[in-house]
């Protein structure tokens, strides 16, 4: 089994956060909502743990990495509310790797895997860190911009598909709108992404963001 490698490990601002402990690195990813380097250091730190346990227990390596990065996305919304110290004796109760291996064991038990053929995530062009804060941004894209992005990302619909459908829902948007609404989707989702995610994942210049 080859566990696959994740090139924003060697990314300057992920390899100056590896000297944090994982205590620190939670605090950090709390304290700090609109940062996204955090959660990047902890997925570099503990990706070749999680991806073994799960790539033994599943039928196929399109479905191990799809089950990956939902795993990652249930670590990214359950970290904002964990605590790993007893609040009685102030100790650390929970070690982040113990903890990261009972939400992947819960996962591979609850999350139920479609038939690799529905599968149209791929690993290699989205790492789930990345993936996590799209779907964040997503989130708060207007309904109408969201859908549009989706359906021209996920199903590879035309914009002449696209606005046939909209009008069918209500939507009077013509065929030549929906480029630009597509356009402004794209925009708003970029912006929505935290800074150092665009920086990490997209090249772009920390202090020009």
């Amino acid at each position: 089994m080859q566990i696959p490698h994740f090139p924003e490990a060697n990314h300057p601002l992920v390899k100056s956060l590896f000297h944090h402990s994982d205590h620190e690195l939670l605090t950090l990813f709390q304290q700090n909502p609109d940062a996204g380097k955090y959660f990047t250091v902890i997925f570099c730190r503990y990706s070749p743990i999680v991806y073994t346990l799960i790539r033994h227990s599943a039928r196929s390596p399109v479905q191990a990495d799809y089950l990956f990065a939902l795993t990652w996305r249930h670590i990214y919304y359950e970290l904002g509310g964990l605590n790993l110290t007893d609040s009685e004796s102030g100790k650390e109760a929970l070690t982040m790797q113990n903890w990261l291996i009972n939400m992947t064991a819960f996962c591979i038990n609850e999350i139920k895997v479609p038939p690799t053929e529905a599968i149209h995530y791929s690993l290699q062009a989205t790492s789930p860190p990345l993936w996590c804060y799209v779907q964040q941004a997503l989130d708060q894209l207007p309904p109408v911009l969201r859908l549009i992005v989706l359906m021209v990302q996920t199903f590879h619909w035309s914009e002449t598909r696209i606005a046939a459908y909209l009008q069918a829902e209500g939507e009077a948007i013509a065929p030549n709108e929906v480029a630009d609404f597509l356009q402004e989707g794209y925009r708003m989702l970029e912006d929505k992404l935290p800074t150092d995610i665009r920086t990490i994942y997209f090249g772009e210049d920390l202090v020009q963001s």
